[in-house]
């Protein structure tokens, strides 16, 4: 757990690029308004996290996960959130399945390219044998030839 109540504290640049993007242009708020806001979000992560945590315990688990955190939500009487946040949930999940597709894909393009080189490789190393007993077969004719 943290040392001092400041190293609970959200980032403040976090913090005030949210505050930009929710409030409309031209809108300026006070150092101290955003210091405020900074606690408030704090204090909102850290008891929707305890809520949370209460959650996995009574299902006998150490790890926080989405349903948790969803369950935790309409404790809180945050309702109105859990809908936007399946949402965001879900469009999360479909972004890290592309994520893993593409890199299993460019996997598998790698493995093929691998493969194709060592089968070239292969390839060349049977023509350079060939090469070679051909050469040494004229040898052996030129040989006979002029013995």
């Amino acid at each position: 757990m943290a040392e001092r109540p400041e190293d609970l504290n959200l980032p403040n640049a976090v913090i005030t690029r949210i505050i930009k993007e929710a409030l409309p242009d031209g809108v300026n708020i006070s150092k101290e308004a955003r210091s405020a806001i900074s606690r408030a979000a704090s204090v909102f992560v850290l008891y929707a996290t305890s809520c949370a945590n209460n959650f996995a315990m009574k299902g006998k688990r150490k790890t926080l996960n989405a349903s948790d955190v969803l369950s935790a939500m309409e404790e809180m009487e945050f309702q109105r959130f859990i809908t936007p946040l399946k949402e965001a949930l879900e469009a999360y999940r479909r972004e890290q399945k592309g994520k893993k597709e593409a890199s299993e894909q460019k996997k598998k393009d790698k493995d093929k390219k691998t493969d194709s080189e060592e089968q070239d490789k292969s390839r060349d190393e049977d023509n350079d044998e060939d090469e070679e007993r051909l050469e040494e077969e004229e040898q052996n004719e030129e040989e006979e030839v002029d013995n």
